[in-house]
C-alpha cells in the first residue's frame, strides 16, 4: 500500500511508525510500505515485491511492463534485468525516472484492457503485450530470445502476438516486430538456440530444422539443429551436457551412430558462439562441404 493509501484507510503517520518500530510493518520504497510477512529472503519473492511497490507509487492503473513483465512471466532474457530500472506503464501523465533504490522507469502508453493482466498479484501488461513491447525497442538478438522463450512456455501464441501488433499498427518499432515475429518459433529451448537460429541466419546459412529426430533406417537420436539436404547435425552444448561421465559416453556413441548412418556432426558451445561465431559457421560450411563429397563419393 501507498502512504496515501494507508492514509485513506485511516492510519496517521504516527501510527505508521509505530508500525514500523515493531517490526508489523515493512517499507519496501518511498511511498510504499508492506505487511511484514510478505517480506522474503528468496531474491525472487524480494524481486516481486519491489515491483509492486513499483506500480503501486506509479499512480492508478500503473502496470509492471517490458523486461519487468518479463521477468514476471518467467520469460528468458539476454543480460541482466535485475541490473535495469523497474519498467512500468501508465495510461496517463508523462515518462519520468522515479530515483531508486532500484530506479523506476514509467512511460505513458495506451494499455486497452486486453493488454492488462495479473501475475503474482501484480498487475502486468498481458504476455503478448510484454513480447511485442520488448522486441520492437530492442535489438533482434534479445528480442528473438524473449519471443521464442513466450511461445516455447506456451504463454502465448502467434495468433495473440499477432492481434497485438494488428491493433497497434503505428507504433515505433511495430515492423521489427513483424519480423521478429516471423522468425519466432516455439521449437527453441534455450536462449542459446535462440541465438544460434540468429547467428544461422546472418551468415545466410539455410534455415534448420529444430529438434528433428534423426536416422534413416532407425530412429537414433534427436538433433538441435538438423540441415537435412546437408545430412548436417549442429548440437549447441551447455555446460551440463558433459558433466555426466556416463552421459558423454552415451552422447559420443551417438555421435559414432550418426557419422556411421552418414550424418556429420558438428558441436559447438555458448562462449563459442559469443566471442567467435564466424568460426561455427565455418565448422557448419565445411560439415556441408564433407557431406557433398561423400554423396559424391558414394
Amino acid at each position: 500500500m501507498t502512504l496515501s493509501e494507508l492514509s485513506g484507510a485511516g492510519f496517521t503517520r504516527q501510527s505508521i511508525r509505530e508500525l514500523l518500530s515493531r517490526g508489523d510493518l515493512i517499507r519496501v520504497r518511498r511511498g510504499a510500505y508492506a505487511r511484514a510477512d510478505l517480506s522474503a529472503q528468496d531474491p525472487q519473492a524480494a524481486r516481486t515485491l519491489a515491483i509492486a511497490a513499483a506500480v503501486a507509487v506509479a499512480g492508478p492503473n500503473a502496470v509492471a511492463s517490458h523486461q519487468t513483465a518479463a521477468q514476471l512471466y518467467g520469460l528468458a532474457l539476454l543480460g541482466r534485468p535485475d541490473a535495469s530500472p523497474i519498467s512500468v506503464s501508465v495510461s496517463s501523465g508523462n515518462d519520468r525516472l522515479l530515483q531508486g533504490p532500484p530506479p523506476v522507469r514509467i512511460r505513458h502508453t495506451s494499455l486497452p484492457r486486453a493488454h492488462v493482466s495479473v501475475r503474482d498479484g501484480v498487475p502486468v501488461t498481458s504476455v503478448a503485450r510484454t513480447v511485442i513491447d520488448l522486441v520492437r525497442l530492442t535489438p533482434f538478438r534479445p528480442a528473438v530470445v524473449a519471443a521464442d522463450s513466450a511461445l516455447h512456455e506456451h504463454e502465448t501464441t502467434k495468433a495473440n502476438l499477432v492481434r497485438v501488433i494488428d491493433t497497434r499498427r503505428f507504433w515505433p518499432g511495430i515492423e521489427k516486430a513483424r519480423r521478429v515475429l516471423a522468425f519466432s518459433t516455439d521449437l527453441a529451448e534455450s536462449p542459446f538456440e535462440s541465438v544460434a537460429r540468429v547467428v544461422f541466419d546472418e551468415a545466410g546459412l539455410p534455415p534448420p530444422e529444430l529438434q528433428v529426430w534423426v536416422g534413416d533406417d532407425r530412429l537414433i537420436g534427436r538433433a538441435d539443429f538438423l540441415w537435412r539436404e546437408h545430412r548436417t547435425i549442429a548440437e549447441a552444448d551447455g555446460a551440463l551436457k558433459y558433466a555426466d561421465p556416463g552421459r558423454a559416453r552415451l552422447q559420443l556413441q551417438r555421435d559414432a551412430e550418426l557419422r556411421d548412418a552418414g550424418f556429420e556432426v558438428v558441436h559447438f558451445y555458448w562462449r563459442e558462439l559469443m566471442v567467435n561465431p564466424a568460426q561455427v559457421i565455418a565448422r557448419i560450411m565445411a560439415a556441408f562441404t564433407r557431406a557433398a563429397m561423400s554423396r559424391r563419393a558414394g
